[in-house]
């Protein structure tokens, strides 16, 4: 099951689990749109493409709460 980081790592902004704004690579790394698009959709951490985040909405997302670990490393984009 994903992680569902409830954050953009580049800029912090919030990400919750139903949020269509989020994008992730294969190592669930967590960026906004706006990052992902400044990052040109390659993740700078693993060089890997940066996708849509599957949303978890409704009952789902309540069985299964996105993950509250923050994880933040500010960059220059």
């Amino acid at each position: 099951m994903l992680e569902l980081r409830p954050n953009c790592e580049a800029c912090d902004a919030d990400l919750p689990g139903d949020s269509a704004a989020a994008f992730i690579c294969s190592f669930e790394c967590t960026f906004c749109a706006a990052c992902a698009a400044r990052l040109q959709h390659v993740c700078p951490n693993c060089s890997g493409e940066l996708r849509p985040r599957p949303r978890r909405v409704g009952a789902r997302l309540a069985a299964s709460p996105a993950s509250t670990l923050r994880v933040y490393q500010p960059r220059q984009l």
